[in-house]
């Protein structure tokens, strides 16, 4: 029988240390998030008071009422999705054939390309000419400026080209050859079933950053039919932000009295949205969490 390797005290100060360090990470992340949590469904005048720091205080759902009753939210939200899923599915198009045709030794001309590529990742036209290029495309104030100017991104690139190398064996693209296979039949019916982990690393960069997306929006688009829902967020805050300006003026009567209730109500449904519109990626984040880890460290080490 094997005894067990005794822990010298160096090695249980370092376990102490960590599980410590990995405590007060842990409370830095939760704390932000039960915050706001409990400030969307707590009474104004105790969140800006202060006297609400943890736990909800004074429960009211008016928040939630007022978001799921204001039409703006609802159209930002159906913009929103409509905006990461086709935006998603056209980086997915372009990252995978890009990343795997520079995976391949065969390829000509593979350095470069990926020299070329790698030009793009550090220097950059800026963003009035890209808003020039926009322009002249006729993409302004379209759902095509949000997507095509990012349609892939060359850190991902990057990752996925790496997994395609090391994960899919040169042997297995040989066989499938000699079997009469095509390089696009291969590519579909091969390779890509057996890149879940990556699919769905990449599904998630590119998704996360098409919701929390708003800096194209507010250059390109001109009509509030069109905003998508972090641009509604953004004019929510704005507004909030103007009515305690006002509320900190000096009023009189009534105005001063309306003026303190635009602002509570205002921050209010501003936890509220934010809480709204966290929770889809949230939801989806559990279903890709076991492919996440495999296809990032797959992925990681750069060849």
């Amino acid at each position: 029988m094997v005894s067990a390797i005794k822990e010298s005290k160096g090695d249980k100060l370092f376990l102490v240390l960590v599980y410590l360090f990995l405590a007060a990470a842990l409370i830095v992340v939760l704390y932000p998030l039960i915050y706001m949590v409990s400030a969307s469904i707590s009474t104004p005048k105790y969140v800006n008071s202060g006297e609400m720091w943890l736990l909800p205080k004074g429960l009211t759902l008016e928040g939630y009422k007022l978001v799921f009753g204001n039409a703006k939210i609802w159209v930002g939200y159906r913009n929103t999705i409509l905006y990461t899923l086709i935006g998603t599915s056209i980086n997915l198009a372009v990252t995978l054939p890009a990343a795997y045709a520079l995976s391949r030794s065969d390829f000509f001309g593979r350095q470069f390309f990926m020299i070329v590529i790698l030009i793009t990742m550090f220097f950059s036209g800026g963003l009035v000419p890209t808003y020039l290029v926009v322009k002249e495309l006729g993409m302004i104030n379209s759902m095509w400026a949000l997507i095509l100017p990012v349609s892939a991104s060359v850190w991902n690139i990057i990752v996925a080209r790496t997994f395609f190398h090391s994960t899919i064996p040169k042997e297995l693209q040989e066989a499938a050859h000699i079997d009469g296979c095509t390089n696009m039949r291969l590519f579909i019916r091969i390779v890509l079933p057996l890149s879940a982990p990556i699919i769905a690393v990449m599904a998630l960069f590119y998704g996360v950053g098409h919701w929390n997306s708003y800096f194209s929006a507010l250059i390109y688009l001109n009509q509030e039919s069109k905003f998508p829902l972090q641009m509604v967020l953004r004019q929510i805050l704005v507004l909030q932000q103007m009515g305690a300006e006002t509320n900190g003026a000096v009023l009189s009567g009534e105005a001063a009295s309306l003026a303190a209730s635009k602002a509570e109500i205002a921050s209010l449904v501003k936890y509220s949205v934010i809480i709204v519109s966290t929770l889809p990626i949230i939801a989806v984040y559990p279903f890709l969490q076991r492919y996440f880890v495999q296809g990032v460290m797959i992925g990681s080490v750069k060849g």
